[in-house]
């Protein structure tokens, strides 16, 4: 349900609308591309989210979203350095694409370019009325990255998507088609080193029997609001893992839209949301299965520290054509201060009568046997402790079955907790 019934802008949202008009004609774009902007930023000017709006229950955008930096033209981003060496990076620097590098096989343009041609117009449209990430992002998009990876090419080395902050406000979009039988992994790094408003949307295409590993790590300073959104479509057979880490942020939406089109397509989601401070962090997920013989898997793990604040919202909508569903999702939250909290509400909507499908949830605090069992053996505490936080993660992350990549998170994870441990 959307109900809105404010009538006087939040002065987040006059910022929002200020910075569009500001900004107008120096966004890319043909005649279709602007009346598609026009259109999203009537949806801000409405009014963002509020808790009375089911989707943002747990994160009341419009509350939340105090302050909305204005945009700074005269900071500078640098690439990161890789998480795996040897890996192809296409990096966006504070809103604008980088150098287009030479990746073999694989067709690049900056998204800027395809606003220009109006090509990219359609991608624009909101994924319904509650898309305020959609509708945000679709109003002040500048720049990003489309590829289109052609049948039977699969890239031998990953290839990493940065989107790098240095201040203000950025907003950015990844597009990327995945051919038939490709095989690929794409790593997602989402950081920066200012305050900031950071907006990033992701259309991705897996065609048939296509085996794809996406990973989004989020480390933003704990200046920034990021609101990030995953739409994925899955053609037959095709095989999608997305492994999302956050581990940095404010205020964190990270939203993951996923539909199989393809009879024998298969989803897996892996989280892994590591909370400390004053921090908001809401991962919110809505699949499809739409087609027969499809089915998923959703693992995720929290670790709450100090007041952080956490929510998993996780609906799967099982359609009445889709037979044979095989559908388990579970979060599993562990709580390291008495101040923290952790929302989760899983959903299941079955429409079809022949499915396989569960959900379940837990919160728990350390095991003090545990504890005790390591100390006792000469280990401090602040590494007994960390050392079962990482057993407790551990499944998520080892079940990318790429050694380097989980060695590379499992890094993150340490120096996470080495920070707020």
């Amino acid at each position: 349900m959307d109900v809105r019934t404010q009538t006087q802008n939040t002065p987040a949202e006059l910022a929002l609308i200020g910075a569009f008009d500001e900004r107008l004609s120096e966004l890319p774009g043909d005649g279709n591309v602007m009346l598609k902007r026009d259109a999203a930023i009537e949806a801000i000017k409405a009014g963002l989210p509020t808790r009375r709006v089911e989707a943002w229950h747990y994160t009341d955008l419009r509350r939340l979203l105090a302050k909305v930096p204005a945009y700074d033209d005269n900071v500078r981003a640098e690439p990161l350095k890789p998480l795996l060496e040897g890996a192809s990076v296409l990096a966006v620097l504070n809103g604008v694409a980088g150098k287009t590098p030479a990746l073999e096989g694989v067709s690049l343009q900056p998204i800027a370019e395809k606003l220009i041609d109006g090509s990219y117009a359609p991608a624009l449209e909101p994924q319904g009325n509650d898309d305020a990430i959609g509708a945000l992002n679709a109003a002040l998009v500048s720049d990003g990255w489309f590829l289109d990876i052609p049948d039977g090419v699969s890239p031998d080395r990953p290839i990493e998507l940065q989107n790098v902050q240095a201040g203000g406000q950025v907003h950015t979009r990844f597009a990327v088609k995945i051919g038939t039988g490709v095989t690929a992994t794409i790593i997602e790094r989402q950081a920066g080193s200012a305050e900031a408003l950071v907006s990033s949307v992701d259309n991705v295409v897996v065609g048939d029997g296509a085996d794809v590993t996406w990973v989004i790590l989020q480390e933003q300073p704990e200046t920034v609001t990021h609101l990030g959104q995953f739409n994925a479509w899955l053609g037959k057979n095709a095989r999608l893992t997305l492994f999302v880490m956050n581990a940095g942020g404010k205020l964190v939406r990270q939203e993951v839209r996923v539909v199989t089109k393809g009879q024998g397509a298969h989803f897996d989601l892996r989280g892994v949301n590591l909370l400390a401070g004053d921090t908001h962090t809401d991962v919110t997920m809505v699949l499809d299965h739409a087609v027969p013989h499809t089915g998923s898997r959703e693992l995720v793990r929290n670790v709450v520290t100090g007041k952080a604040a956490g929510v998993f919202q996780g609906r799967i909508n099982v359609h009445q054509p889709a037979q044979k569903t095989d559908a388990k999702m579970a979060c599993n939250t562990l709580l390291l201060s008495d101040e923290g909290e952790f929302s989760t509400k899983p959903e299941l909507e079955i429409f079809a009568d022949d499915v396989v499908c569960g959900h379940g949830a837990t919160v728990t605090e350390i095991d003090h046997d545990h504890l005790f069992y390591l100390m006792a053996r000469g280990i401090d505490e602040k590494t007994a402790r960390g050392l079962l936080v990482k057993a407790f993660v551990a499944e998520v992350i080892e079940g990318l079955e790429q050694e380097p990549l989980i060695e590379a998170l499992e890094e993150k994870l340490d120096h996470w907790f080495a920070t707020h441990g």
